[in-house]
């Protein structure tokens, strides 16, 4: 969740209200030329034809490489949208108009206009695009457009906003954090990052240090088989039965939206020639060993709607469920990083119970500098002294972390006048030295009770090596701050910032 768009779900529904009253301008800013007059070149490989040297591992392992640098999440994403033979389906909780975004739709919408069948499902809340944009994409005959749970955002008028709002919290709170990007139903990316600049290291003032991973093969069915549950939910409605007052045009035109993405000055050829390389690189990492095939991953998914209200606010939560019997499974050692971190009392009980049989924790989470979620970060202050008593080793990331030189976009790390901050928001798990789990889960009671998540599981001590390293990198002096009973590095931040979280206290930490 960015700074941008993201804090509570609660605060965010009465921003929309407000911003329901104001016209919104168009997303894609009007071009001075038609920069589509030479349009980019690219090679005519197919996805298939770069399968095809894996092909008969893919029938019963699954190819895994862990997307560590932003670019590279971008670069992977984008080649395989233009690659792609038969299917692109998307699933987010953020898919934003920023220049990522605009730069993403333009590869669906080419993906589209040479045959290939373009699903996308975007989560209510967030959604920033307009109905006739929306309309407008929706009109092409190779894309369809879902939005999951529309019951405060799109296709809403004021009055059924506020009533959505002051009758119906628990619905509105129950929102699709899940994140996958699928191709031909043979390869998928899935993760922690949304769409949009900060994501992939393309913010100028904030990004974020986040993770995917690279799935090939097999464990790409539960994949495809967890968006299909999606989209034939019925919490998932068709982008037209949201907006039936606007008629959606017969001819719908793309050529602002490629003139954009055109335009150098907002897609750089450097960017561009790298994406052409990316089967070269993958071959290298092949050769390297960081392209694995394994024969253990898992992709695990919570059911649409999730909450079964077995208990106050939660129930229901396969992936909570799955991440408790794997970490009961450590005999050694649990590295954990988690943008928000918010225990509960049986989440100190358990934690607690893990390290009283010998089991070393270590947790990284944002520090008050690094966070984008003030309401967040204050239910984690609430109970930070509470699980420094567990024995749990707790490290906040720092907002000028060395680490950033080697995830951020070296394209914008070069350009940037003035270094963005980072904040953590990659969600990752290592259990022992074989088991890394990779995914959109929170360590707090929205994930456990009210957001659908998803994580893969990979069980590979080569690459729970490279991971757990990396994550232990970040844990350093030069990138995260050590918390104990007697330090904290709260007073690093402005004094109106601190008192902001104070002030947050009033937020009930169980929907935070």
């Amino acid at each position: 969740m960015s700074n941008k768009t993201c804090v509570h779900i609660a605060l965010a529904s009465i921003l929309l209200l407000i911003a329901g009253c104001v016209s919104t301008p168009d997303s894609v800013p009007l071009s001075d030329q038609d920069y589509c007059a030479v349009p980019p070149t690219s090679t005519t490989q197919t996805l298939s034809e770069f399968t095809a040297p894996y092909a008969n591992e893919m029938q019963h392992k699954t190819g895994v490489y862990v997307l560590e640098q932003g670019t590279e999440a971008m670069m992977s994403r984008a080649w395989l949208a233009e690659r792609a033979e038969k299917t692109i389906d998307v699933q987010y909780f953020i898919f934003s108009i920023d220049n990522v975004g605009l730069i993403a739709t333009d590869y669906l919408v080419r993906a589209a206009e040479r045959g290939i069948k373009v699903r996308v499902l975007v989560d209510d809340i967030m959604l920033e695009a307009r109905g006739d944009e929306l309309l407008m994409l929706d009109a092409h005959k190779n894309i369809e457009i879902k939005i999951y749970n529309p019951n405060v955002n799109v296709g809403k008028n004021i009055v059924q906003k506020v009533t959505a709002l002051l009758t119906d919290f628990h619905g509105i709170n129950q929102r699709m954090h899940n994140k996958v990007f699928l191709v031909d139903q043979q390869i998928a990316i899935t993760g922690g990052r949304n769409i949009a600049d900060e994501y992939f290291g393309f913010d100028h003032e904030y990004n974020f240090r986040d993770r995917d991973v690279f799935l090939a093969g097999k464990a790409v069915k539960s994949v495809e088989s967890s968006f299909e549950q999606y989209w034939q939910s019925k919490l998932s409605v068709p982008i037209t039965e949201l907006f039936d007052k606007l008629s959606s045009p017969v001819n719908p035109e793309f050529s602002r939206l490629h003139s954009y993405a055109c335009n150098p000055a907002n897609f750089s050829p450097e960017i561009r020639a790298e994406i052409e390389d990316v089967p070269a690189t993958f071959k290298q990492l092949a050769d390297e060993g960081k392209f694995l095939f394994v024969d253990n991953v898992e992709y695990v998914a919570d059911l649409p709607g999730k909450n079964d209200r077995s208990h106050f606010l939660g129930g229901g939560s396969i992936t909570h469920d799955k991440l408790v019997a794997l970490a009961e499974t450590a005999s050694d050692s649990i590295v954990i990083q988690t943008p928000y971190l918010i225990t509960t009392k049986s989440d100190r009980a358990f934690l607690r119970k893990l390290v009283k049989q010998g089991i070393n924790i270590k947790i990284l989470t944002n520090s008050l500098a690094s966070n984008d979620n003030l309401e967040a970060f204050s239910g984690y202050q609430r109970n930070r002294a509470a699980l420094l008593d567990t024995g749990v080793e707790v490290y906040e990331f720092r907002p000028d972390a060395k680490i950033r030189q080697r995830v951020m976009s070296e394209h914008m790390y070069k350009r940037s006048a003035a270094v963005p901050i980072f904040g953590l928001h990659a969600k990752t798990m290592t259990i022992d030295n074989h088991i890394t789990v990779i995914g959109t889960y929170n360590f707090d009671p929205r994930s456990a009770n009210l957001n659908t998540e998803s994580i893969t599981v990979i069980d590979s001590p080569e690459i729970t090596q490279e991971v757990k390293a990396a994550m232990l990198k970040e844990m350093e002096a030069d990138n995260a701050w050590q918390v104990t009973k007697d330090f904290n590095p709260d007073s690093e931040e402005s004094l109106s910032k601190r008192i902001g979280v104070k002030l947050r206290r009033i937020v009930p930490k169980n929907i935070l």
